[in-house]
């Protein structure tokens, strides 16, 4: 009897691992890699992916970023049809730019487009670390400059959300070009009068950082982002000392002077609305 009970015990107690799999769809949950906390990815993306338990920023795709900021229905994109060639011949790099397209539903890296944040006219231009991890093409800084250009035509502010891993190995010097061509036009901004307001978000290294993302009229930066020229095993080996744990992140480039606050996401749209009515003064 006693061994009757437990074997019935036993196989009702036992649940096969894919059939358990079945049971929960795919996305459903998200855990976090900060704090390990498992929540539903709904809620996840109604708090603007930033981790309820840790704050941790997850990432957040170029669409979702517009979508979190400009007024609904204000929203129109610039130059969304311009596609990368293969100007160098590189093997495969069309086909990996092609599989880029599919898998994000992008055709480059970066979007762009106008719209109101609280009814304030701006431009903006946010970089998608999915595709080519975000990296510095001609097309980037084409579509940068483009935007630079409208935001001087306009009479608006321009806004720049950068992620990239630096300059497209790929397209070699003329990824390169795209620094200086990206500063001259915000040069030009400036100039005119106009103002730019950058924000970093993780990661942002290589020529992106040495170049568009560190020429705000206010420097701003996402907790915890890894903000950086070349890597910490590099620099290390180049000057021969032990960096800090938390060397190239936000808050020690806030801490010496090289941004001018870290922003959560969540207080995102209220801290560009007050800088944008005192600009609009």
């Amino acid at each position: 009897m006693l061994k009757d009970f437990l074997k019935k015990k036993k196989r009702y107690a036992t649940i096969p691992s894919e059939r358990a799999k079945q049971e929960v769809p795919e996305g459903l949950m998200t855990k976090c890699p900060s704090c390990r906390t498992i929540m539903y990815t709904k809620e996840l993306k109604k708090n603007l992916y930033v981790c309820d338990s840790c704050g941790h920023h997850h990432r957040m795709t170029a669409y979702e970023r517009f979508d979190s900021l400009f007024d609904e229905g204000t929203f129109v994109e610039f130059d969304k049809n311009m596609i990368g060639e293969n100007p160098l011949d590189f093997p495969t790099y069309e086909e990996k730019l092609e599989a880029d397209r599919k898998k994000t539903d992008l055709n480059e890296a970066i979007v762009t487009g106008k719209g109101t944040i609280n009814g304030y006219g701006a431009v903006m231009a946010v970089m998608d670390s999915r595709f080519r991890m975000g990296s510095m093409g001609s097309v980037v800084g084409e579509k940068i400059t483009r935007a630079v250009e409208q935001s001087i035509e306009m009479g608006v502010p321009f806004i720049l959300f950068s992620a990239s891993g630096g300059a497209r190995m790929q397209e070699g010097v003329l990824s390169l070009m795209q620094m200086a061509k990206t500063s001259a036009a915000l040069e030009k901004l400036s100039r005119q009068g106009g103002l730019f307001i950058s924000v970093m978000t993780h990661p942002t290294t290589g020529g992106v950082s040495a170049s568009f993302a560190s020429l705000g009229d206010y420097n701003f930066a996402e907790p915890k982002a890894l903000i950086g020229f070349a890597g910490r095993r590099i620099i290390e080996q180049t000057i021969r000392q032990e960096l800090p744990d938390d060397f190239q992140t936000a808050e020690f480039l806030l801490k010496h002077g090289q941004l001018d606050r870290v922003v959560s996401r969540l207080e995102m749209k209220e801290l560009l609305t007050t800088i944008l009515e005192i600009h609009s003064i």
